[in-house]
């Protein structure tokens, strides 16, 4: 990066993205990206595989989730941030990710994540519930979208 280049606000993202390329951005840095809710979160949040090596890196700061099989290879679009390549995942995905992981990063940014999202029309209630179903959380947020349907 040249001494010039303009820094965005997903610089964070476009660091850990070019010392990590097999990390996928998840979770609350997703939501920030996808501009869904309220989060700021000052670490990156980023998947990588089960059995991948966790990167030995200074900054940015990251916190580090364990994926396997299509719930770390199905919703991800590809982004390019300060002209590095990134893999994010998409905004149906992103929500139920975080019901997935509802214990680490708390229930209510889960809904406030759903509700948002369906608020700005950023995901259908299929796709939603296509990614429920991968990631095994269909029986935990069918009360939820069925309260926002």
């Amino acid at each position: 990066m040249s001494a010039d280049a303009e820094i965005s606000v997903h610089h964070g993202l476009a660091q850990a993205c070019k010392q990590v390329p097999r990390g996928v951005i998840c979770l609350l840095s997703a939501l920030q990206f996808h501009q869904i809710g309220t989060q700021s979160p000052f670490e990156v949040w980023m998947a990588l595989d089960r059995n991948a090596a966790r990167p030995r890196i200074d900054y940015p700061p990251l916190r580090i989730m364990r994926f396997s099989g299509e719930a770390l290879t199905e919703g991800i679009e590809r982004h390019t941030i300060e002209g590095v390549p990134a893999k994010l995942y998409n905004p149906a995905k992103t929500v139920v990710d975080c019901f997935k992981y509802r214990n680490k990063i708390g229930l209510d940014v889960a809904m406030e994540a759903l509700r948002d999202c369906c608020a700005q029309k950023k995901c259908s209630n299929d796709d939603l519930w296509r990614y429920a179903k991968i990631c095994r959380v269909a029986n935990v947020m069918r009360p939820y979208l069925e309260a926002i349907a």
